[in-house]
């Protein structure tokens, strides 16, 4: 009896994590695009104030035992900083500047940059069906894009500087992470904060601090209402895929993950009304096709070489 409460109160946090992660990750894309689009309110300025709050809820769960800090040389992690202000900066410019269906496609280029740059820099090899699996991805992109009846030339720049940036920072993540023996969340810890500064330095030159459109300007109590709410859930997104990566197996992370795309699209033309052609249509189809042959079979080979290693005398 008190294991099968032990259970039914398990699933009942594991459900509870993902409605969390489904909502916060939908809702950022929303929110963001949202605020975007009917307030206008600075870019970058935004995604600073991300940083900012994504640093203050880490001290924060820090401080009540959430996770263990490790303290790290600042040096070793300057150039990761970087790039993760580089990836954010350029994928809320991508998402200001296309679609949510663009944006949403673009960011699945990331797989077969990250594995380009793997095969490139670190040598490392990938089976022929995880090679053929990138062609559908390609291809519903490149579908999307040629077609999108809302083309936008400088969104299509942006979203392609956020791809290739983007695929950097993961694989240094990965790199990072084995060299410094750190989790995710430590490594977040003190990335947050150095990020919040370097980004801190270049706003200003890029956009105003007062005035009309800056930081400081005469904005509504709506507004600051929507962008502290975005901050919240900005944190909250880090926060839950952290726990879920902690808590499921990686076959419900990804899993779950195709839900949350699919939904993010169907939203997006839903709530912005953006027009849609039938070979967008298609385009969004080949490329989910692709990322749901990548995940199964690379689940699927990490399960094989676990099941070889476990056999092993």
């Amino acid at each position: 009896m008190t294991l099968g409460l032990q259970d039914l109160s398990a699933n009942r946090r594991l459900a509870g994590g993902l409605l969390v992660n489904l909502l916060a990750s939908i809702c950022i894309v929303f929110l963001n695009k949202w605020i975007y689009v009917h307030y206008g309110f600075p870019n970058m300025t935004l995604t600073l104030l991300h940083f900012v709050a994504t640093w203050l809820g880490l001290y924060a769960c820090q401080k009540m035992d959430v996770f263990a800090p490790k303290s790290l040389q600042p040096q070793k992690i300057v150039w990761l900083s970087l790039s993760f202000c580089g990836f954010v900066v350029f994928t809320n410019l991508s998402l200001q500047n296309n679609s949510i269906g663009s944006y949403q496609l673009a960011k699945a280029m990331t797989t077969p940059v990250i594995i380009a740059l793997q095969t490139a820099c670190y040598q490392k090899s990938f089976s022929t069906r995880i090679k053929l699996t990138l062609v559908p991805i390609t291809v519903g992109v490149a579908l999307n894009s040629l077609y999108d009846l809302s083309f936008n030339a400088l969104g299509m720049i942006f979203a392609s500087l956020g791809v290739v940036v983007t695929s950097l920072y993961q694989v240094w993540v990965g790199s990072k992470q084995k060299e410094l023996q750190v989790n995710s969340m430590q490594l977040l810890y003190y990335q947050a904060p150095m990020s919040s500064v370097f980004l801190g330095a270049v706003v200003p030159w890029f956009e105003p601090l007062s005035g009309d459109g800056g930081l400081l300007g005469p904005w509504s109590p709506a507004v600051l209402v929507m962008v502290m709410l975005s901050c919240v859930v900005a944190f909250l997104v880090n926060l839950s895929i952290y726990w879920i990566i902690g808590n499921t197996s990686a076959v419900t992370y990804n899993m779950f993950g195709h839900f949350k795309f699919c939904i993010t699209l169907i939203g997006g033309y839903l709530l912005f009304q953006d027009p849609l052609s039938l070979n967008q249509v298609l385009g969004m189809l080949c490329t989910l096709a692709g990322i749901l042959s990548y995940t199964h079979f690379k689940l699927s080979e990490q399960e094989a070489g676990t099941s070889r290693l476990t056999q092993r005398p």
